[in-house]
């Protein structure tokens, strides 16, 4: 006669977070010295807690050689499961942090680099004035990477140009700015406003390397004013500091929202600024968060803080 089985035998234990959490960083980085190096681990103990994990599920979730580390069949299927544990359970403690009490904890903020050297020092002093418990971390990052990061629980808000048009991202609109011609010193612009649009069919146009959501915004002003689709754009940067240096070198022109303006042209004297007429090409700045954010209150009234802070700057505040 069989024996009566015990109820549960024969199943997986369940894993510990510890366990996914070490597996997670594996299967990210296929290399166990880089994976413990993230979560702050030891080798021995990352080693231990993925061996645990596989021995918890009966099934082999890595293959180990002496050079590399790859994923099992298995092992994608549960990585992919980890990751969303791991999410999960970094909004478990999002929530709880921001039940306890609002501005305080970690707020890790990503910012495009053609608006962090020029916002940032009005973002750092409200932090700093307004929240003092707030422990702010900045990252400086293109506008695919900040939303990546947003997606994956890496970043809590972003600083950035919109519209973005992504399923599940809530804007906070902050401002807009218009966008101001810079030429060699030499080059004459006319007064104030009295740039017409169609002037950018023709001139030589330096523009920030392919990523930069603002070359993509210039290209989108110069196909408006009537350029050519394809018109040769025969240099690039890397950097707003960069491109101004080549305009001063004679290269070309370029486009700068009116924030950079007196950091990037006051640097040398080979330059002069135009204004466009009315109605100018602009650009909008907001703050963007996870939709349903459970901090979603509290950075609603961050962006409306923001906005009274940078009244001062040559901005239009949208309230």
């Amino acid at each position: 006669m069989a024996q009566p089985t015990a109820p549960g035998a024969g199943r997986p234990r369940q894993p510990s977070l510890s366990q996914l959490r070490a597996f997670a960083a594996v299967a990210e980085h296929l290399h166990f010295r880089e994976a413990a190096a993230e979560i702050g681990m030891s080798q021995p103990a990352l080693s231990g807690a993925v061996s645990a994990l596989e021995d918890a599920l009966g099934v082999q979730l890595l293959e180990r050689t002496t050079r590399k580390v790859l994923l099992s069949p298995a092992g994608e299927r549960v990585a992919a499961r980890a990751r969303t544990v791991m999410e999960a359970v970094g909004d478990l403690m999002e929530e709880a942090e921001a039940a306890r009490a609002p501005f305080t904890g970690v707020l890790r903020l990503g910012v495009i680099p053609t608006v962090a050297p020029y916002l940032l020092p009005t973002v750092l002093k409200l932090v700093h004035g307004r929240y003092p418990d707030l422990d702010l971390q900045v990252h400086e990052e293109q506008t695919a990477s900040l939303l990546d990061g947003l997606a994956h629980g890496r970043l809590d808000l972003l600083l950035l140009a919109v519209p973005l048009g992504v399923a599940g991202v809530t804007e906070l609109p902050l401002f807009d700015e218009d966008f101001v011609l810079v030429a060699p010193k030499e080059h004459w612009l006319g007064g104030r406003g009295d740039i017409p649009r169609e002037a950018l069919r023709e001139l030589d146009l330096l523009l920030l390397d392919e990523g930069h959501c603002l070359r993509d915004q210039a290209l989108d002003i110069c196909r408006e004013a009537g350029r050519e689709e394809g018109a040769a754009v025969t240099t690039s940067a890397a950097g707003l500091s960069t491109l101004v240096q080549l305009v001063a070198g004679g290269m070309g022109v370029t486009l700068l929202p009116r924030t950079a303006l007196r950091v990037e042209t006051g640097r040398s004297e080979e330059l002069t600024t135009g204004y466009f007429d009315d109605p100018a090409p602009s650009r909008r700045i907001a703050l963007a968060m996870r939709t349903g954010a459970a901090r979603q209150r509290e950075f609603e009234e961050f962006a409306q803080a923001l906005r009274t802070a940078l009244r001062p700057l040559p901005v239009r505040i949208v309230d």
